[in-house]
């Protein structure tokens, strides 16, 4: 059996920009994405902390260093720039590998600068 645990997170990111007429996706800062552990095309979850929405996309990599956050097509609906979001991966872990399971966590300022990478026991 397998179960479904957060692989990684970048939080809390702040949303830079929204495009409407994009094809669809978040752009995230390539950096973040390194620290997170997330590959370009990979499905996200994110989470508006200003509005509760939740929304699934996937991501596609920004100009490393930017602190590039932008939400694209259809996502662009669901948040505004200066909003304040996580973001979540997910992986299937075999049930014999759950007990010590951490995911990545990065931490970033408010210019979407990481300020620590761990792994943690608290999700």
């Amino acid at each position: 059996m397998f179960r479904e645990l957060c692989k990684s997170k970048i939080q809390p990111a702040t949303v830079t920009e929204t495009n409407l007429y994009y094809q669809g996706s978040i752009t995230i800062d390539s950096d973040l994405l390194e620290a997170a552990d997330i590959v370009e095309y990979e499905k996200v979850q994110v989470l508006n902390l200003n509005n509760g929405q939740r929304i699934e996309t996937y991501a596609i990599e920004g100009e490393g260093g930017s602190g590039v956050i932008c939400l694209n097509g259809a996502a662009a609906r669901h948040a505004y720039q200066g909003d304040k979001v996580i973001i979540i991966t997910y992986c299937m872990v075999e049930e014999g590998k759950v007990r010590g399971w951490k995911p990545k966590i990065v931490l970033v300022d408010d210019s979407n600068k990481p300020l620590k990478a761990i792994k943690s026991s608290k999700v």
